[in-house]
C-alpha cells in the first residue's frame, strides 16, 4: 500500500469504498485491474435518480449499432473537414457505452451488458491509438464502461480489451518520457489522465508507478507556484486551464479510488492541484472576470475565430464553463460542492450519472 494513503476524516468515505471493492474482487487494494469504478459500483441502482437518465439513454441505445472508426481526429480542425465531422460522430459512442455500463450494474438486465459488449468489442477490433490525447481524451468513459463490465464478458473480448488498455498505458506513458509536442500543455494533462486510467486498468505496479511519475512531472511542469498554469500565460484563456485541470482531476481521483493521494501532491516550487483549483474559484464564483483570448500567442486560435468558432474569438469567459471540473473536484474535495452545485443550477444540468453516483457512494 501507498505510503500516501490517509484515512482520517471526509477523506476516509472514497478510500474505505475502494478498498471495500478491491477485496469484494478478491484483488490486492492496490493493483486491482480497474480504473475508477469498482466492482459494486451502482449495483442495483436502478430506482434512483442518478441512474434514471442513463438507463433510459441505454435503453435508446439498445437498437442503435456500434460506429468505431480506424482513427479519431478533430485536434487541429476546422468546422466543415471530413475527418472532424467524421470522427465527432463516431465520438458518440463513447458515452453511450458508459450509459449502457450503467445501465447494466444497475438493473441486471443482460441486454444492457451483450451491447456494452458489443461496442467494447467493435472499438477495441477497429480503433489504432494515434496517441493523440485531444482526440483520445473521451476514451475515459470507454474506459470507466469497461470498469463496470469486465468481469461479465466473454473472455476473447476481454482479452482484446486487456491488450487494447495496456497498449495505450505504454504508448502515452513512453510518449512522456520521449518528451512529446506539447509536453508542457493540456496536451500533456490529457496524456497523464488516459495512461493514469490504463495503467490502474491493467493493474500492472510498474505502469501506476510510472504514471504517478508523470503526473507530478506535469504538476510541475504545467501549474505555476501562484496556481495559474501555463495554458494561461500561452493562450489567454480560462478555457484552457479547466481543459489543464479536468484530467490531471481525473488522474488524481483514479488514484484516489486504489488508497493513493495524488491530489495534494505538491512540487517542489508549491505548484499542486488544489493551488490551481483555488487559483480559479474567483473567476468561477464570478468574483472575477476575464476576457478570453485577446493576448493568445497561438495563431490557430485566430485561426478558428476568423473560422467563425466564435468560442475562439475575444468574449467574456462564463462561470459555468468550469461546472465539468468542478464536479469532479468535489470528489476529491468537499469544499468544491457548494460551487459546483451553484453552478449547476445556473447552467441547468444535471451532473452525469458516474457522477452523481460516484457522490451517492462516497456518502
Amino acid at each position: 500500500m501507498s505510503q500516501n494513503l490517509f484515512l482520517s476524516g471526509w477523506r476516509a468515505a472514497p478510500l474505505a469504498l475502494a478498498l471495500a471493492a478491491s477485496a469484494a474482487s478478491g484483488a490486492s487494494p492496490a493493483t486491482a485491474d480497474y480504473a475508477l469504478l469498482g466492482p459494486g459500483f451502482a449495483k442495483g441502482q436502478a430506482k434512483s435518480e442518478a441512474a434514471a437518465a442513463a438507463i433510459a439513454r441505454a435503453r435508446a441505445a439498445l437498437g442503435r449499432p456500434p460506429g468505431a472508426i480506424p482513427q479519431l481526429h478533430t485536434e487541429g480542425t476546422l468546422p466543415g473537414k471530413g475527418i472532424r465531422e467524421i470522427s465527432l460522430k463516431a465520438k458518440l459512442d463513447h458515452p453511450i457505452m458508459l450509459d449502457l455500463a450503467i445501465a447494466w450494474r444497475a438493473t441486471g438486465d443482460r441486454a444492457f451488458l451483450d451491447q456494452a459488449a458489443r461496442y467494447l468489442d467493435n472499438w477495441a477490433q477497429t480503433y489504432q491509438m494515434s496517441f493523440n490525447p485531444i482526440d483520445e481524451t473521451g476514451f475515459d468513459r470507454v474506459i470507466m464502461a469497461y470498469d463496470l463490465t469486465e468481469p461479465d464478458l466473454p473472455a476473447d473480448v476481454r482479452g482484446r480489451l486487456d491488450a487494447f488498455w495496456r497498449k495505450m498505458a505504454v504508448g502515452y506513458l513512453d510518449a512522456m518520457d520521449a518528451g512529446p509536442k506539447n509536453g508542457n500543455t493540456n496536451w500533456q494533462s490529457h496524456r497523464v489522465k488516459l495512461a493514469t486510467m490504463a495503467a490502474f486498468q491493467t493493474g500492472d505496479r510498474a505502469l501506476i508507478d510510472r504514471a504517478r511519475t508523470a503526473y507530478r512531472r506535469q504538476i510541475a511542469t504545467n501549474l505555476n507556484p501562484d496556481g495559474s498554469t501555463f495554458d494561461f500565460g500561452e493562450r489567454d484563456a480560462l478555457h484552457y486551464v479547466t481543459y489543464d485541470l479536468e484530467p490531471l482531476s481525473m488522474a488524481a481521483l483514479t488514484a484516489r479510488a486504489h488508497g493513493e493521494d495524488w491530489y495534494h501532491w505538491r512540487a517542489p516550487s508549491g505548484a499542486s492541484l488544489p493551488g490551481a483549483l483555488d487559483w480559479l474559484v474567483p473567476y468561477a464564483r464570478g468574483d472575477k472576470t476575464h476576457i478570453e483570448f485577446v493576448n493568445s500567442k497561438v495563431q490557430f486560435d485566430r485561426d478558428r475565430a476568423g473560422a467563425g468558432q466564435d468560442e475562439y474569438a475575444p468574449h467574456p469567459w462564463k462561470p459555468v464553463a468550469s461546472l465539468d471540473l468542478y464536479r469532479i473536484a468535489s470528489l476529491l474535495d468537499p469544499q468544491y460542492a457548494p460551487l459546483a452545485g451553484a453552478l449547476e443550477r445556473q447552467s441547468g444540468r444535471r451532473s452525469e450519472a458516474w457522477i452523481a453516483l460516484f457522490a451517492v457512494a462516497r456518502r
